[in-house]
């Protein structure tokens, strides 16, 4: 499974733009996850942008109090036309063909910064070849690829329980049917599943229900009550269980230790809701340990954990950029 977060596409953005050279006056977005990428790629050419209905009526998007403000239709000539991926060329064809029913008086290129091994076809620019099957962070929770899916309900399609509402009792069932959804996917989820105890699945069933969110199964622990389920502790192969029997491709979870175990059991990729992080076949132990490291340092001293954490995204992102430059 290929994936790309936010944070690759604005590095895959900016080397575009370098490894291009562009000389165009305007930037046009194709709605809706094209602006993401335009929204990157006007700011390092430092041009205005705008997207596709506007650019049809000849109006730019307000670019704030800057010196390029007042800036119209009147200073343009070169206009590139970008989307943040080409896979089959659809959603491409119909902009370029859209464009030049209304014969506009600009030099029009079209580009993206991911491509499908076909997708060069439908552009004249292009950042990087990305094959399927692949996701997004940023499109990834209304992805046609959830229909297949194995997603997690706490810490995804909603928060987790505090302690207080997790009594195993009055508390946690009306956690779960007041509870608001974090998100409600435009897609039906292929299966969910969750180390809920099987005896909450009406107030699950229901809550489901009354937020709209489709599903085709909801695989539950079949264990009597939470101490059982906290003695056994197998919340990981439970749901690793579900994921190899099902043909799925991949597995949303909430808990980055339940991730890399989920992973490590199936050899199926597995993406980190909590962190953005798909975990790979072949990375699961890497990531397990990474975090086992961190939840003893946690414990041992609680009090200087926020500090020595701080350290480490800021050398990892120090690291990342330096191999870019």
């Amino acid at each position: 499974m290929q994936y790309r977060s936010v944070a690759d596409l604005n590095e895959a953005a900016r080397r575009f733009v370098q490894d291009h050279s562009l000389d165009v006056d305007l930037v046009v977005g194709i709605p809706r996850s094209g602006l993401l990428a335009a929204n990157m790629l006007c700011l390092y050419l430092d041009v205005p942008m705008t997207d596709v209905d506007r650019f049809c009526e000849g109006r730019l998007m307000d670019t704030g109090a800057r010196d390029d403000a007042n800036r119209s239709f009147g200073d343009i000539d070169s206009v590139l036309v970008v989307d943040d991926s080409v896979k089959s060329g659809r959603q491409m064809t119909e902009t370029r063909n859209r464009l030049d029913e209304l014969d506009l008086p600009f030099d029009i290129s079209y580009g993206a910064i991911y491509i499908s091994p076909q997708g060069h076809d439908y552009v004249d620019y292009w950042g990087e070849v990305v094959s399927a099957p692949r996701v997004f962070e940023w499109n990834l929770i209304h992805h046609p690829v959830l229909q297949y899916s194995c997603v997690d309900i706490d810490g995804v399609l909603c928060r987790d329980p505090t302690p207080e509402e997790n009594d195993d009792g009055e508390r946690y069932r009306a956690f779960l049917s007041d509870v608001e959804p974090n998100v409600v996917p435009n897609q039906q989820i292929g299966h969910l599943v969750t180390s809920r105890l099987e005896t909450y699945r009406p107030e699950t069933e229901r809550w489901l229900d009354e937020h709209g969110i489709r599903y085709d199964t909801l695989t539950m622990m079949d264990l009597p009550s939470k101490q059982a389920r906290q003695e056994r502790g197998n919340h990981a192969r439970h749901k690793a269980n579900a994921y190899e029997s099902t043909d799925a491709p991949l597995f949303i979870e909430s808990d980055p230790r339940q991730a890399a175990a989920i992973t490590e059991r199936t050899g199926k990729p597995v993406f980190c809701y909590e962190t953005k992080e798909m975990i790979q076949p072949g990375r699961a132990k890497r990531t397990a340990r990474t975090v086992e490291r961190a939840v003893s340092k946690l414990k041992a001293n609680p009090a200087a954990f926020p500090a020595t954490a701080g350290r480490y995204v800021f050398y990892r992102c120090y690291h990342r950029l330096s191999m870019a430059l």
